[in-house]
C-alpha cells in the first residue's frame, strides 16, 4: 500500500504539469467495468458528462475521470483523453463507433497565476501518457495553480494541491485522489487549522471567517473547487456508488472549513472496480475517511509556489509575501 488511489488494481494516474502558466491537469485512467457516479455540492461547478453519472443514467462503466485547471477553458482539454482511450478502443460500444465515457470538472486557477493559458487536448494526451501507479503530490497536475483559505481575499491564501490517500481492511481496498482548492481552511483530524488564510505566520481563525460571509462582494472574487476521486475494488451498483459519492462529502466537511460556499464547485467522484464483495456502507465509510485525508494530503505536500504559502515549506520559516 502507498497511500494512492492507485492502491486499487487497475487504476493509474498521470499528471500533466506547466510550471510556467501554472495550471495542469490531472487523469485517473480506469480498469475495464468501473462502474461510477458522482455528487456535485458545490454551487458554482464547471464539469463535463456528469449528467451520464446520474444513477437513473444508461450508461454505467466508466473508462476515466478527468481533472483540469483553467476553469471551463481546461475542459478542451479532455478531448486529449478521448484521443488517447480511442485509439485503444476503449469506451461505450455503439453499432457505429467506440465512445471513451470520460467525465470532467474544473477548477479555477486563474487567481493565482497571470497567464490566461489552459490545459488543451495535447496536454490531456501527455497526462494519459504518463499515466502510472506511482505519481506525485503537491504542486502537480491539476493542483498546480490550486490555492487554499481564500475567504478573506487570495492575499491571505495559501497553497492546495493534489492529495492521495488509501485504506484496506481486509481485502477492501479504498482510495482516493483530491485537487484541493477551497475557499476554506483546511482542519485537521483533531478539527485545528491545518491551513489557510494566513498573516504574520498566523492563521486568521473561526470569528475572522464567520465575519467574511457577511462580505459577498469579497466573497466573489474568489475562484475555487475542490474535487475527489475516491475508487474502490469493491462490487457496487451504480445506485451504491452514487450512495458512496454522497457519504464522501462528510470528508470534505471535516477537513474543510466552510466547505461547499456558492463559490466553490465541489464533486466527489466514486468508482468501484467490482472485484470483491462488500458493505455498501463499509465502503462509504472508509470513503469519507480517505476523502478527507487525500484533502490533508494535498496541503500537506503543496510548497510554496508564486508567493503562496506551503505547508511543505514549513511556513512557520517563510515570511508571506503578501
Amino acid at each position: 500500500m502507498n497511500n494512492l488511489i492507485t492502491d486499487v488494481d487497475g487504476v493509474k494516474v498521470g499528471n500533466y504539469t506547466d510550471l510556467k502558466n501554472l495550471t495542469g491537469c490531472t487523469v485517473i485512467l480506469l480498469p475495464k467495468n468501473t462502474i461510477g457516479s458522482c455528487d456535485i455540492r458545490g454551487g458554482a461547478p464547471g464539469s463535463r458528462e456528469l449528467a451520464l453519472l446520474s444513477p437513473e443514467k444508461h450508461v454505467e462503466n466508466i473508462n476515466a475521470i478527468f481533472l483540469t485547471g483553467g476553469s471551463a477553458f481546461g475542459l478542451d482539454a479532455t478531448a486529449g483523453v478521448m484521443q488517447f482511450l480511442s485509439k485503444k478502443n476503449i469506451g461505450y460500444q455503439t453499432p457505429w463507433v467506440t465512445i471513451p465515457i470520460v467525465p470532467a470538472a474544473v477548477i479555477f486557477d486563474y487567481n493565482f497565476r497571470k497567464s490566461k493559458i489552459y490545459p488543451n487536448p495535447k496536454n490531456g494526451l501527455t497526462a494519459c501518457k504518463n499515466a502510472s501507479k506511482n505519481y506525485s503530490l503537491g504542486n502537480v497536475g491539476a493542483g498546480t495553480g490550486a490555492t487554499i483559505g481564500k475567504w478573506n481575499g487570495s492575499e491571505f491564501a495559501m497553497k492546495g494541491g493534489l492529495g492521495s490517500a488509501s485504506k484496506k481492511i481486509g481485502d477492501l481496498i479504498v482510495g482516493a485522489i483530491a485537487i484541493v482548492n477551497s475557499v476554506g481552511d483546511i482542519l485537521d483530524e483533531n478539527g485545528k487549522v491545518l491551513a489557510g488564510a494566513i498573516s504574520k505566520n498566523k492563521f486568521l481563525g473561526k470569528a475572522e471567517r464567520d465575519n467574511c460571509f457577511y462580505n459577498k462582494e469579497v466573497l466573489q472574487k474568489k475562484g475555487n473547487t475542490t474535487l475527489v476521486v475516491v475508487a474502490t475494488n469493491a462490487i457496487l451498483t451504480k445506485v451504491e456508488t452514487n450512495i458512496v459519492a454522497n457519504r464522501m462529502h462528510n470528508g470534505f466537511a471535516r477537513a474543510i472549513q466552510p466547505v461547499h460556499t456558492s463559490f466553490d464547485g465541489d464533486i466527489s467522484f466514486a468508482m468501484a472496480t467490482n472485484n470483491i464483495n462488500s458493505s455498501v456502507d463499509l465502503v462509504a465509510e472508509l470513503s469519507a475517511e480517505v476523502t478527507a485525508s487525500a484533502i490533508r494530503s494535498a496541503v500537506l505536500n503543496a510548497k510554496s509556489l508564486n508567493g503562496f504559502l506551503g505547508l511543505k515549506n514549513n511556513p512557520h520559516k517563510i515570511k508571506p509575501k503578501f
